[in-house]
């Protein structure tokens, strides 16, 4: 039977969300606990990359995290950034971030209306001489943008500036779910280090992208439910389709 499901993510900010709609419709419970955070590289970590953040005119920009960072390593490394420096940001949202840093110029931040850099390689090109750098974490996904990127002439040189690392799981919770709802292969590994011990038995599996199925798959765990699919593009929409199918 299931009754209770960890969801390896934050709670959702509000009440109606697709979670709460299956705990009413299914009598399920959703309990919320990341198993991952993150955590920024130190400078000496840094330099090991051989990178100076001032050897670059742009950066690019993919989340208000990788700003943080970006301009935390900055201080850190007593790099004062020019006012010419341009900033690609993946929405508008990124772009206005910025202001926590920087006086905002648009002639010096650019976005994409619809979160995809593709929409910046107008801008892009026509500034040929721009030299990129892209703020990454250990674990990214920014590979498909920086080869696309290279396809279009334009060459980008990932930093990483933070890192996702496992979380201690509070000794006074229990870990007894029926399903366990994973997102990276980091959350895999912090399931791992937590309770090595721990045997999956009955318990269901959600995972959501094919990095995290690989990463379950190496453990010899039995994963259940996968997304996104042609059908289910989300992970709600693939619990919701699982509880239809095995609650009455």
């Amino acid at each position: 039977m299931i009754k209770k499901i960890l969801v390896s993510q934050p709670r959702p900010a509000t009440e109606r969300n697709p979670y709460s709609e299956m705990e009413h419709r299914f009598g399920v419970e959703f309990d919320f606990y990341q198993l991952i955070h993150l955590e920024g590289l130190d400078v000496h970590e840094f330099r090991l990359q051989r990178i100076n953040p001032l050897d670059y005119t742009a950066v690019l920009l993919t989340s208000r995290l990788a700003v943080d960072h970006y301009f935390r390593m900055c201080e850190e490394m007593r790099l004062q950034v020019p006012e010419s420096m341009h900033y690609y940001c993946i929405s508008e949202a990124v772009a206005n971030y910025l202001q926590k840093y920087i006086q905002y110029r648009k002639r010096r931040v650019f976005f994409s209306e619809n979160n995809r850099f593709e929409d910046l390689l107008p801008t892009m090109n026509r500034r040929p001489n721009e030299k990129y750098l892209m703020v990454s974490s250990d674990v990214h996904n920014n590979d498909s943008v920086i080869n696309m990127l290279a396809e279009n002439g334009i060459t980008v040189k990932p930093a990483v500036m933070y890192r996702t690392v496992a979380s201690q799981w509070p000794q006074d919770k229990a870990f007894d779910y029926d399903m366990l709802v994973l997102f990276t292969p980091t959350g895999v590994a912090s399931v791992k280090k937590n309770f090595p011990e721990w045997n999956q038995g009955e318990t269901l599996i959600a995972c959501f992208g094919q990095n995290t199925t690989v990463a379950a798959e190496e453990e010899n765990w039995r994963i259940d439910i996968k997304a996104p699919t042609p059908d289910c593009p989300s992970i709600t929409t693939a619990i919701e389709r699982y509880l239809e199918q095995h609650i009455s």
